[in-house]
């Protein structure tokens, strides 16, 4: 929004600005926020950064310790509009509070040396991605963990409609029309308030995955940009739906037999102005240029890894089963939804070409997916991954159907968090080149999602025990 801190500061005074609030990604992937009155905010603050804790909320703890501070950025400004008080908002990167260097943990930094570790080396200037959205709104979800209570209950009303129409069929919402979906005007009200805040927004639909689930399409942006427009998107999300009585929910299977929630992430290179994975000279599958290929294999070749960070969640892997277009197994092809990379076929035109990397899931923190998705690509490209033995394919074919044999030859996505952890444990020597991401980031991660993740979810008994066990 702004070129620099004067600018904004300059806004700020002719517009009463009446509050300056100060948006934090913390590893997880949420934010943390910070208000300061208009009144006392100024160039300090674009200086020095406000200093936090760390520790509290933000999750640095788990991987480094030392006081830090948000330092806001000018360029991601936006007018929120969602408060009473007139208020601006900043996006801020993390920095140390007393050298004011980068703070070598934050995500949005993080995701910033990926872009700078592919312009160092010469590859390209530009990674261009664009996450799909798909998410979940509900009418109620009440939760109870307890010893002696526990259980969910979700109600929406396009699966309880109460007479005043027709509740939506299972695993038939896509592109449903009203009045049988309900979720029309939520939609564009979303997709009004993005468009303003200067979000291209592509289109917006419903979901196969009824009931309630949405999905609404932006436009490709580099890739740190891209990370700011999905915290930027599903806050948006979330608090039109809080506001209309509703709740909206980006959990990757939120509920049992239908589609899940994924984060379907299209990206392309781009060098000179130029889209580097269109290459019709070659006559290659699907006019994919040779570079587009390696970076395709170098995604297929650390995908198990990569589900360490794009599916870092124990609900993720329930959406990874057979049977919802959900990929399973590592391989890409034209048009094919069971695939872990798509190259969508309506996308023919040069400036157009792209691939689709299908695993991830928005549990996971979109700044480090989004950089872990690079540098796997890069490393594809630096090792000619598509020249290797390799079993990527493209196989344009339904997996399910093929026999035995040819199954084997796929490698699998990691079928739970744990194995996913391990494969990250295993293989991360493409993330840490040129200290992009670190070792004991990596550590942390992997210990944080442990004692997070898995060791609480695999020590509660789960509501469908009771039905296999109760009359042991």
């Amino acid at each position: 929004m702004f070129a620099s801190g004067s600018e904004a500061l300059q806004f700020i005074s002719k517009n009463n600005v009446a509050m300056v609030d100060l948006k934090i990604v913390t590893i997880s992937g949420r934010w943390l926020h910070v208000t300061i009155p208009a009144r006392g905010f100024g160039a300090k603050h674009f200086e020095e950064g406000v200093g936090y804790d760390g520790s509290s909320g933000a999750g640095f703890a788990s991987i480094e310790s030392g006081d830090v501070a948000a330092m806001p950025q000018p360029s991601t400004a936006f007018i929120d509009p969602f408060w009473e008080q007139d208020t601006i908002s900043f996006l801020c990167d993390t920095v140390a509070a007393d050298t004011k260097k980068p703070f070598h943990s934050d995500p949005r930094t993080i995701a910033k040396r990926a872009v700078d570790y592919m312009r160092h080396s010469g590859v390209a200037h530009d990674a261009m991605m664009g996450p799909e959205f798909e998410f979940h709104v509900f009418d109620r979800v009440e939760v109870i963990n307890e010893p002696f209570d526990t259980g969910v209950s979700i109600r929406s009303s396009e699966v309880h409609p109460d007479g005043i129409a027709v509740s939506m069929p299972a695993k038939q919402g896509y592109m449903s029309a009203p009045p049988t979906e309900m979720l029309h005007d939520l939609r564009s009200e979303v997709v009004t308030i993005l468009e303003a805040m200067n979000v291209p927004v592509r289109y917006h639909h419903h979901e196969v995955g009824a009931p309630g689930q949405c999905e609404i399409e932006v436009a490709l942006g580099d890739l740190v940009e891209a990370a700011d427009r999905a915290m930027l998107i599903k806050y948006v999300v979330k608090n039109v739906a809080r506001r209309r009585g509703k709740l909206a929910t980006f959990m990757p299977k939120p509920v049992f037999s239908e589609a899940g929630n994924g984060m379907h992430v299209h990206q392309h290179l781009v060098k000179e102005g130029r889209n580097l994975f269109f290459d019709e000279e070659k006559a290659n599958y699907a006019n994919l240029s040779d570079l587009a290929l390696h970076y395709t294999g170098g995604l297929l070749q650390h995908g198990r890894a990569l589900t360490g960070l794009t599916n870092p969640s124990t609900n993720s892997f329930k959406r990874l089963v057979e049977g919802y277009e959900a990929p399973v197994n590592l391989f890409f092809s034209l048009g094919n939804r069971s695939a872990a990379v798509r190259v969508p076929a309506y996308a023919v035109r040069p400036e157009e070409k792209r691939i689709e990397y299908r695993p991830g899931d928005f549990t996971c923190n979109t700044y480090l997916a989004l950089a872990a998705m690079l540098m796997a690509g890069l490393d594809g490209i630096a090792t000619e991954a598509y020249s290797k033995p390799h079993s990527f394919g493209p196989f344009d074919v339904d997996i399910t159907q093929q026999d035995e044999a040819f199954k084997k030859k796929i490698t699998p996505i990691p079928h739970s968090l744990p194995h996913a952890l391990s494969a990250l444990r295993e293989d991360h020597e493409f993330l840490i080149k040129s200290e992009v991401f670190s070792e004991s980031f990596i550590n942390g991660w992997i210990a944080g999602k442990r004692a997070g993740d898995v060791i609480p979810v695999a020590s509660r008994p789960h509501p469908y025990e009771y039905q296999l066990y109760l009359d042991t």
